[in-house]
């Protein structure tokens, strides 16, 4: 997808405000040939068309001495509307010295005398206005550069989303799994760190990385033998014990990836993907970690995968009825939870279910 380029409105309008209409002939005549003109017979009028044609004006000229609205007045109302930096401002009086002072402190790009000498100020005018011009085509070149990017940035982000989806996705295929199971793992992560006090003091960018490195939370069954792996009967000791490897194979891997280390999501993803079988009790693997030793993250992960394991159909077990899900978890059955987070998890639990249940699915998938 290539960047669209912004049209951006030409300036080639000069608005003349002055009281006197033939001080505005004149000066419509000496610009008149290369630039279209609007004029305003006093500083109130002047303000309401710059307001009005204000990205269509390349110049203004301005009179000191009007009636309604005097000239400083004007200038003070366009910096309020910071437009002194966009449009120059020319102030033209017969009084110069006493006007020039007041009028660059104010932000006035030139004071010009009268009686004007329309090959004088025709070229100061051109001068300033051709700066203006090549200063806004440089913004604007500048503005699309960074935007391009952006692009190209956002493009590389989601090439590594894509990637880690894909290779967490495959090793569902591996188990035996259609890949939902890690979409599903995502959602109920984010979900449960956005709408709970669990996910209090972390930004919705860390959020974000840890659904993304929640994910990859398996990927060291990547090492384990298909014949551990997709076992429909109950694992001996030694082959459970293999299995329980996959937490440090998982987070093995990812150290050996050296470009997902420059990803926001890789520390959680190291992290969960050693960490989401250890117990608030200290009797999980592989590390024995307690309580708060344990990351508020990977236990999210924890317990979003006792979930969804209990809530579908594995190739070693059909899924349990959601009643029976939440008393298993609630009851410690399937691991030992922070009382705190079991609290967070079913103050949400009726969301979370409705991705289990087909009616709802597309209520999870929008």
């Amino acid at each position: 997808m290539e960047l669209e380029q912004e049209k951006h409105v030409v300036a080639d309008t000069v608005l003349i405000v002055d009281d006197d209409e033939i001080n505005r002939g004149i000066l419509d005549n000496i610009f008149g040939d290369d630039y279209k003109i609007e004029e305003a017979e006093n500083g109130e009028e002047g303000l309401a068309k710059v307001l009005q044609l204000q990205d269509k004006l390349c110049a203004i000229l301005l009179d000191v001495m009007m009636p309604k609205m005097n000239g400083f007045e004007v200038v003070r109302k366009l910096n309020e509307h910071n437009l002194l930096d966009r449009i120059p401002v020319f102030m033209i009086t017969a009084e110069p010295d006493a006007a020039m002072k007041e009028a660059y402190h104010l932000g006035v790009m030139d004071v010009i005398s009268k009686p004007v000498i329309p090959y004088i100020v025709l070229r100061r005018v051109n001068s300033v206005v051709e700066l203006f011009r090549a200063r806004r085509s440089l913004e604007n070149r500048v503005e699309q550069q960074q935007n391009q990017l952006l692009l190209n940035a956002q493009k590389i982000i989601d090439l590594n989303q894509g990637m880690i989806e894909t290779l967490s996705t495959a090793i569902e295929f591996r188990n035996g799994e259609s890949g939902e199971h890690v979409r599903r793992i995502h959602d109920i992560t984010k979900f449960i760190m956005k709408n709970t006090e669990f996910g209090k003091g972390l930004s919705d960018e860390d959020i974000d990385n840890i659904a993304l490195a929640s994910i990859m939370h398996d990927v060291g069954k990547i090492a384990i033998p298909d014949a551990i792996l997709n076992k429909t009967a109950r694992l001996e000791p030694e082959e459970y014990e293999i299995m329980k490897t996959h937490t440090i194979q998982g987070a093995a891997l990812l150290e050996r990836i050296p470009q997902l280390h420059e990803n926001g999501a890789y520390q959680y993803a190291h992290d969960i993907a050693r960490h989401h079988h250890e117990r608030w009790d200290g009797r999980g693997y592989p590390d024995g970690l307690k309580g708060d030793e344990i990351s508020p993250w990977a236990q999210v992960v924890s317990i979003a995968d006792v979930y969804d394991a209990l809530s579908c159909k594995r190739v070693y077990k059909d899924a349990f009825p959601r009643e029976k899900v939440n008393e298993m978890i609630r009851t410690n059955q399937c691991g030992v939870f922070n009382p705190r987070l079991l609290e967070c998890f079913f103050e949400v639990e009726e969301e979370l279910s409705k991705m289990y249940r087909k009616e709802d699915k597309e209520y999870w998938t929008q």
